[in-house]
């Protein structure tokens, strides 16, 4: 369960770089926050449908 939280983190992390990115006109960078934003909100989104969300023990 520790993946969905790992996942989800870098996904907050990647909008905030997207962000920052688009703020200071730095293209490159806005395309590879984009691009990790994508991969890991899917993954984040498709982890926590399989396996629903993490218990606290």
């Amino acid at each position: 369960m520790g993946l969905v939280v790992i996942f989800s983190l870098v996904t907050i992390l990647a909008i905030f770089g997207l962000f920052r990115s688009l703020k200071d006109k730095n293209l490159l960078g806005a395309f590879f926050a984009f691009g990790t934003l994508a991969v890991f909100g899917w993954f984040t989104v498709m982890t926590v449908l399989e396996q629903g969300f993490p218990t606290a023990h």
